[in-house]
């Protein structure tokens, strides 16, 4: 199995643990990211692991771009780009690499803007509404199959 698996965070998720609590949890980013590697260590000890936020749409598509070359499979939680950037959705189907949309929050459950998603199609699974422990989901996801 090829395990170089990158995390991706978008707009807005350097600031969790400043969030409203009862929708993104009392973590950081910090606090979520040892989280998935202890995850990704308890489920396969050969993944790789790397951490990418931005706040800046074409920093994030350049990252995509660039993951094409350097990962084997991606966790991507866009944050708000995943219901309108359509850049960030053709970055994602370049990058040609198997990916599962993360949102930490219930999105179907939010204001109607959020319940949409443009990048999802291009993802192999979506998770939401599971706090950290849909990350702990989108990497079995992500196992499976890569282990194929």
């Amino acid at each position: 199995m090829n395990g170089r698996v990158e995390v991706l965070h978008g707009v807005n998720l350097d600031q969790l643990g400043h969030r409203d609590p009862l929708i993104y949890g009392d973590f950081s980013l910090s606090d979520l990211e040892i989280c998935v590697k202890e995850y990704a260590r308890e489920l396969d000890p050969r993944f790789e692991l790397s951490f990418f936020q931005s706040n800046f749409e074409g920093k994030f598509c350049e990252e995509l771009h660039r993951t094409r070359d350097q990962a084997d499979g991606l966790i991507v939680n866009a944050g708000a780009w995943s219901h309108y950037s359509y850049a960030i959705r053709d970055a994602l189907e370049v990058s040609q690499l198997p990916a599962v949309e993360v949102h930490i929050s219930d999105i179907e459950n939010r204001e109607k803007w959020r319940r949409h998603s443009v990048i999802r199609d291009v993802c192999i699974g979506h998770i939401q509404g599971k706090g950290l422990e849909g990350y702990r989901d989108a990497l079995s996801m992500l196992h499976q199959t890569l282990s194929r």
